[in-house]
């Protein structure tokens, strides 16, 4: 059984790891709209590297995400029934959404190439739901995590 002192050295290294991803989210949140206001029809050097840049903290943030939120989950580590229960009903979803962002980054993080240019915007406005989407859930299982009950209880999300 852990003690006291162990539970709360856990909870103080779970907040910095939660703050330290909330910064990576919003870095990433700021590329991708940043990106979302290219030209795809007029990508010169300065607007791909913007993009491979987008493509890198993306894939960085979800990585992230995978190891410091939901490891937990998936390697049967969490106690507490509450957040098991939340990830089983979420983590699904969550896996959709890091999919929809690897197979963009496949697509666009090429060489510096603009590669589908025609096809940019439909690409982003794809991902961008599938970001709002994670967002939502990684919100959801991160209250749970700091112990809002309410967070853990389904929603009809």
């Amino acid at each position: 059984m852990a003690t006291g002192r162990g539970v709360a050295d856990r909870r103080v290294a779970g907040h910095g790891v939660i703050k330290r991803l909330l910064a990576e989210r919003r870095d990433m949140l700021v590329l991708f709209c940043q990106v979302a206001g290219l030209d795809p029809f007029d990508c010169g050097a300065a607007e791909c590297d913007m993009l491979q840049s987008f493509c890198e903290i993306l894939v960085d943030y979800m990585a992230a995400a995978h190891f410091s939120l939901y490891r937990r989950l998936i390697d049967g580590s969490e106690r507490r029934q509450a957040v098991v229960a939340l990830g089983a009903e979420i983590y699904g979803r969550i896996e959709a959404c890091t999919e929809t962002a690897v197979q963009f980054n496949d697509k666009y993080a090429k060489s510096g190439e603009p590669a589908d240019a025609a096809d940019l915007h439909a690409d982003l406005s794809a991902l961008g739901e599938a970001i709002a989407t994670r967002i939502e859930l990684e919100d959801r299982l991160i209250a749970a995590l700091a112990g809002g009950a309410q967070a853990a209880r389904s929603s009809d999300a």
